[in-house]
């Protein structure tokens, strides 16, 4: 059964092309993050699809952020949306980016997907996965220079730039870890803490463990994934 994360991805797949095409269009937000035409378009196809699909849910995206005034329902039926998760690697022209979408309905976790389209990797809630072996470390590229100075010895570390990757990467054991210490949005993480849940990993959301409950744009959330499978020596 194709389910509302398979119909999203579906279209996005259909627009693909124009999406990418959009990658050098692109303006520089008050935070200093780049935000591309190509975000805005996967924003509005989610958008015009929910306002056919799921009425009664409310997109909670990047792009419509801030979201000043508002009061959040713990109990509610949301869509979390990353239209573009690792902009500044799109607008680069890096492969590593990807979409993430989690759906709740009363409060309650429908589904999540996360999609990297220029690698041809896709997830949604239910798939079948492989899991590996690896001693990798994956870290957030917000570390300071300072941070990266600080790292423990004897371990692999990897610093992508982009939160869809290195959480899937994670729950999938590729990497052995991932950490956020610096914080970031409820758009960045949902998906791969759902993912992890689902596959037995380790959740942390500021430093407790998670539970599958919404996360709302209020704050940002210090996050760690640790694979429970076995981990290279």
């Amino acid at each position: 059964m194709k389910t509302h994360c398979h119909k999203i991805i579906a279209l996005i797949k259909e627009n693909l092309v124009q999406i990418v095409s959009l990658r050098g269009q692109l303006t520089l937000k008050a935070d200093n993050s780049y935000v591309s035409q190509g975000d805005l378009l996967v924003q509005q196809l989610v958008l015009d699809y929910l306002t056919q699909a799921l009425p009664a849910h409310q997109l909670i995206s990047e792009e419509l952020a801030p979201f000043n005034g508002i009061t959040w329902d713990p109990q509610g039926s949301y869509v979390v949306l990353d239209p573009i998760d690792g902009t500044e690697n799109f607008v680069s022209g890096l492969k590593e980016w990807g979409i993430g979408i989690s759906i709740y309905t009363q409060g309650v976790h429908q589904e999540s997907c996360i999609y990297l389209p220029e690698l041809n990797d896709l997830h949604i809630t239910g798939m079948p996965m492989t899991h590996h072996r690896s001693r990798i470390r994956g870290l957030s590229s917000s570390l300071t220079k300072q941070d990266l100075l600080q790292l423990e010895e004897g371990f692999e570390y990897r610093i992508i730039g982009c939160s869809m990757y290195n959480m899937l990467a994670a729950v999938r054991g590729a990497y052995a870890s991932f950490e956020n210490v610096k914080g970031v949005n409820c758009w960045d993480i949902l998906p791969g803490l759902n993912f992890a849940l689902e596959h037995g990993c380790e959740a942390l959301v500021d430093g407790e463990p998670y539970q599958g409950q919404l996360l709302f744009p209020t704050q940002k959330y210090k996050i760690k994934i640790k694979t429970r499978h076995e981990v290279l020596a």
